[in-house]
């Protein structure tokens, strides 16, 4: 077999497809670089999110590709470059995704702040914003809450750092517990100030912390700004699931769309068995009924919670524990959700 050329090599990764935008790599945009050095191929992908969560398939099946046209040795390089909407949401935010369970003490704060970190961990830039304004937990959960917010010299609020992600809370704001004793115009401006005059920079993602129920912050999140989408987070048990369904239903009626649905508190590994402390499957049974993306299962285990009040989150505390792999996998396959979605969402030519 004669030795591969660039033409090859690119004729080659046309049969090649994105296995969730279904189209090939070439057609994509997606192959920043070849080089061909006798029998030696090199070629670098670029990604619509670095927490693409089929990344090593893209990479096996470019391999195969490669060698069938006599590439002897083939090295994948991975870049990425997150693909916004058409019209950004916020100035310098591509993506802002909601993350709501429609009641409390289902772990959704916990939820929030490790998918946050998961997927600035895979190398995209994240904010999360604390919109529970009557029960704010991030500045706990982050281990900040001895923080405060500062301006910049256009008055603009900066948010804080911790972890390779921003955020904002008002907890970084009013003196510990002391409540917020708030009506809904209140509430209102507040959210309109942490969205639009924080100094967010540029972010692939904004995360959303929304406080249980459906009521005035959900409301106006949906005027003040347009949303990627809405995770929905519930645990297995019907109790949890009914109150999940309201909150999926919220995101429908504002025209939202729900990303998909994250199950935890899924089971307690004990003795190498799971127990099914709450039921078992009612997040995955959930998602098809309404017939949306599953995110994923996230172990009822100490290590979470540990790490929620040590300020560490356990995918940054216990990085090889199951549970954060878990949080890892869930933050790929919602940024997956949304690559596809921003695809869809180009203008056609």
């Amino acid at each position: 077999m004669s030795l591969p050329t660039e033409a090859q090599v690119l004729e080659a990764l046309k049969t090649v497809h994105d296995p969730e935008l279904h189209k090939d790599l070439v057609s994509l945009g997606m192959v920043e670089k070849v080089a061909v050095e006798g029998a030696k191929v090199a070629v670098k992908i670029n990604l619509t999110t670095p927490a693409c969560p089929l990344k090593e398939q893209i990479a096996q099946e470019v391999r195969q590709a490669l060698r069938q046209i006599g590439a002897s040795e083939v090295e994948v390089q991975f870049g990425a470059q997150v693909r916004p909407p058409h019209n950004l949401p916020l100035p310098g935010i591509k993506h802002i995704v909601a993350i709501a369970s429609g009641k409390g003490g289902v772990g959704k704060s916990t939820v929030a702040a490790n998918l946050a970190i998961a997927l600035a961990q895979e190398g995209a830039s994240v904010g999360l914003l604390d919109a529970d304004i009557y029960g704010p937990s991030q500045a706990q959960m982050l281990g900040a809450q001895a923080l405060r917010l500062r301006v910049d010299e256009q008055k603009r609020m900066l948010p804080l750092e911790r972890y390779g992600i921003k955020f904002i809370s008002i907890a970084n704001i009013v003196p510990p517990g002391q409540a917020m004793v708030w009506r809904g115009p209140i509430l209102h401006g507040t959210l309109k100030q942490f969205l639009q005059e924080v100094a967010w920079g540029e972010l692939d993602y904004l995360i959303i912390d929304l406080p249980p129920g459906t009521g005035d912050v959900q409301l106006s999140l949906a005027q003040l700004t347009r949303l990627s989408g809405g995770v929905i987070v519930t645990t297995p048990q019907d109790v949890a699931r009914i109150d999940a369904e309201r909150a999926l239903d919220m995101f429908r009626r504002v025209q939202v769309e729900v990303l998909g649905v994250l199950e935890n508190m899924s089971y307690y590994e004990q003795n190498g068995q799971r127990v099914y402390i709450f039921g078992q499957g009612g997040g995955r049974r959930m998602a098809e009924q309404y017939q949306t993306a599953f995110l994923g299962e996230i172990p009822l285990a100490l290590s979470v919670r540990e790490g929620g009040d040590a300020g560490v989150p356990v995918v940054l505390g216990h990085p090889d524990s199951p549970e954060a792999e878990a949080f890892r996998q869930a933050a790929r396959n919602l940024a997956g959700r949304l690559s596809v979605q921003s695809y869809l969402m180009l203008p056609m030519a």
